[in-house]
């Protein structure tokens, strides 16, 4: 297999999928001298969109050709012409240590999900223990909270089935550079999701088909001996001589394990607080504190893609800044066309977070601008004290708009000025079950204030219209990323023997993808002592 890059084709000219195709062979043919006759397969290995030159957007692919004379191409030795290696992932089981009972996996969130569908494809019959409900009575009763603000303790956006990411934007990017990452692509597009996230440079499934791949892995994993059980709280652990020997759900059925992956999601406090009474090894981490910013779609489309946002999917962006205080502010999963939701994981406090549909549709962009928050800030040297640093932001936000699960919201244009908005402008806010105008300076940290007032202004020279006056800004974003990380060995183990940390929650990953890679790198190193 031949692989060639950097074909380059006016986004204007891709009028459909077929059309696609029809440029990719012209232009083989035109730069390589590739006849069509001359290839038996064509796929698309890598697409992306260069919006650099705003008087022509362009696509940019990589395409993996099957040809009738492979050698006489590689012969000519094109540039950007090689041939196509993809790494696979296969692993095998190398271990001889039986197990006593079955694996357990907390947690149906993106780690669990895989390190359960691999363990289920090897043969390991999983036992997977979710605190939360199937995706379908999730979010019903997610929708009614939104709309009455009645909270439900069982049904949050940020536990049950695809954890906190099945109320997201699906977005499949990762910083990681992991062969694994191919793996769980393609587990996604058998389970459901459109074959564009194979290569698509920056892809996504939406909230609402992320719902249906998730419930259709799980009937593989099911399908394969695996069990998955909703609304089962692991609230204990029953460990002896450092060991692992037994899990209790729900304070009383009790679930003998000599083998847990523990892929509790970066919200599980109630267990962060279970496993540091048990003695795991836990030490404080960084994370980031900020609110959401919401502005018109089409602003962002026109800053990123000019007049070519017509031919283009609604357009995201990225931004960083460093503040000479030595605090960093930046854009953190933006969702195009989405909303900001209620994303609230214990009664008392209000915690914001944003997804999207599929199609991206909506009429408001949203973001998270985040602040980075040191270990130092917490003023405490407590394993567990950044959780209790963001429960008080969250329980502040909630008291401030009336104990209603209310948002705080400030207009961009009075957040810069430290005054209290007093109505909507061009840009409604989409965070339901409702708002209040608030002073954000009066629940959030100075130091996170003030960075963000400065990276306004530095990222509307980047966008223009960043810092428009009637952009919402709505809090509180607390839960980027896990206050906690679970040490583990270089096997993969914590301290207590039989246990193996994982994800998000445990401190390693951060979002979907790396998630996902991490609970399969976990189940390789325990196939490596653990045989069936």
């Amino acid at each position: 297999m031949i692989r060639l890059t950097e074909l380059k084709i006016p986004v204007q000219l891709v009028t459909d999928d077929n059309k696609e195709i029809e440029l990719l062979y012209q232009l083989l043919n035109d730069k390589y001298k590739i006849k069509k006759s001359d290839v038996i397969e064509l796929s698309i290995f890598k697409k992306a969109i260069d919006a650099r030159k705003k008087h022509q957007v362009i696509y940019v692919y990589s395409v993996d050709l099957v040809c009738r004379d492979e050698q006489k191409i590689l012969s000519r030795k094109y540039p950007n012409c090689s041939i196509a290696t993809t790494p696979n992932f296969n692993p095998t089981i190398t271990g001889d240590l039986k197990l006593k009972h079955r694996p357990v996996v907390i947690g149906f969130g993106p780690s669990g999900i895989f390190a359960s569908l691999l363990l289920a494809r090897l043969g390991y019959n999983p036992i997977v223990l979710e605190r939360g409900l199937d995706a379908d009575t999730r979010t019903k009763n997610v929708e009614a909270f939104w709309q009455t603000g009645n909270y439900n303790e069982s049904s949050t956006i940020l536990f049950g089935e695809g954890g906190a990411g099945t109320f997201s934007d699906g977005k499949l990017t990762t910083l990681i550079n992991d062969f694994r990452c191919h793996y769980v692509l393609e587990a996604l597009h058998k389970h459901g999701a459109p074959k564009e996230i194979l290569y698509n440079n920056k892809p996504h499934v939406g909230t609402n088909v992320l719902k249906e791949i998730i419930k259709n892995i799980r009937k593989e994993i099911i399908s394969l001996g695996g069990e998955v059980r909703f609304n089962s709280f692991v609230t204990d652990f029953n460990i002896e001589n450092n060991e692992l020997k037994s899990l209790v759900v729900n304070h009383k059925e009790v679930i003998l394990t000599d083998l847990c992956l523990m892929g509790i999601g970066h919200s599980a406090r109630e267990t962060f607080e279970t496993i540091y009474q048990k003695g795991l090894n836990i030490e404080q981490k960084a994370f980031s504190l900020g609110v959401r910013i919401e502005h018109p779609q089409s602003l962002i489309n026109q800053s990123q893609y000019g007049d070519f946002a017509q031919y283009l999917e609604p357009a995201a962006y990225k931004l960083s800044y460093q503040s000479k205080t030595g605090r960093s502010a930046y854009s953190f999963c933006m969702c195009p066309g989405g909303y900001v939701m209620c994303a609230t994981s214990e009664e008392g406090g209000v915690v914001t977070n944003g997804m999207s549909e599929s199609k991206r549709d909506g009429d408001n962009a949203n973001a998270a601008l985040l602040v980075n928050v040191l270990p130092k800030d917490f003023h405490s040297d407590h394993p567990l004290a950044g959780m209790y640093f963001q429960r008080a932001i969250e329980q502040k936000a909630f008291e401030v708009v009336g104990k209603n699960y209310y948002a705080p919201i400030q207009l961009v244009g009075d957040f810069l000025e430290d005054r209290v908005s007093t109505k909507i402008g061009s840009v409604k806010p989409t965070y339901l079950p409702g708002y209040r105008f608030v002073k954000l300076s009066d629940i959030l940290p100075n130091y996170v204030t003030d960075t963000l007032r400065e990276a306004l202004i530095d990222f509307d020279h980047k966008i223009k219209g960043f810092a428009m006056a009637d952009a919402v800004l709505t809090g509180v974003e607390t839960r980027s990323s896990s206050p906690i990380r679970i040490l583990r060995d270089d096997e993969g183990m914590s301290n207590i023997k039989g246990i193996y940390p994982m994800g998000e929650g445990a401190g390693y990953a951060g979002g979907i993808m790396s998630s996902a890679v991490d609970g399969l790198k976990q189940v390789e190193r325990l196939i490596k002592v653990y045989g069936l």
